[in-house]
């Protein structure tokens, strides 16, 4: 039978103080939909914005201000990996492993920091600080090799330069990523993916969108140079 890393039942619920104030958010998540069910993502990141994962206390919690069985919100919460489904660090580093970023040296980055931090795929350190884990892709391969960490990019990266970020998140740095507001922890990164105001400053100005190689392209069906200045002008028919 397949373990899909779920706590096993039974399991407890959150203490009185804790489940009034998640009940509090999770009623104002509801109400911006008008099916009720179409919240579910939303209140999984705010379960795991509470624990730093998605246990069974935080899936029987969503079951029932939902109004579904809890076979209903599992079958959600290990379908997207955006969902851990155990404890982890501060800072889940993610190492795209795909081909062009393998090709292009991720596989070493990825061997570097598995050796560099000693723990495997989906490993947490010691110190509760960084979960190591490959990704299949993160969407960025005009940056090859890329690494996210809670879910904003670092472009470009290097086996040494991989090392030196983990080692600043280790001792407690600020690090900002290449494009993207100053990281924050985990936990407050699920609860801004919850719908809740961002705490960094300037942080949706300073978001991760895509740079001049990400528009290269665009700019050639668009008839435009792809080697000059960014703009917005459009030629041609259909521009």
């Amino acid at each position: 039978m397949t373990d899909l890393g779920m706590p096993r039942l039974p399991a407890p619920g959150y203490p009185a103080d804790v489940r009034a104030r998640l009940e509090t958010d999770a009623r104002e998540i509801i109400g911006r939909y008008p099916q009720s069910r179409s919240a579910l993502l939303p209140l999984l990141h705010l379960v795991q914005a509470e624990e730093g994962y998605v246990s069974h206390s935080g899936i029987e919690f969503c079951a029932e201000m939902l109004g579904l069985t809890t076979a209903d919100v599992t079958g959600v919460a290990t379908f997207y990996t955006m969902y851990r489904r155990e404890n982890g660090g501060d800072f889940q580093v993610g190492v795209c492993t795909n081909t062009l970023c393998a090709v292009m040296g991720g596989d070493e980055i990825f061997a570097t920091l598995k050796d560099h931090l000693g723990v495997g795929n989906k490993g947490t350190t010691p110190d509760g600080s960084v979960t190591l884990e490959h990704i299949e892709c993160n969407a960025a391969c005009d940056y090859a090799p890329v690494m996210m960490v809670n879910w904003e990019f670092f472009d470009n990266v290097t086996p040494a330069s991989a090392k030196d970020l983990v080692d600043e998140l280790r001792a407690g740095k600020q690090v900002t990523p290449t494009r993207g507001a100053p990281l924050c922890t985990f936990r407050e990164t699920s609860r801004i993916l919850a719908g809740f105001p961002d705490p960094r400053t300037d942080a949706v100005d300073q978001g991760g969108a895509g740079g001049v190689p990400s528009l290269v392209g665009l700019r050639i069906a668009k008839g435009q140079d792809p080697e000059g200045p960014a703009t917005t002008t459009t030629t041609g028919k259909g521009a």
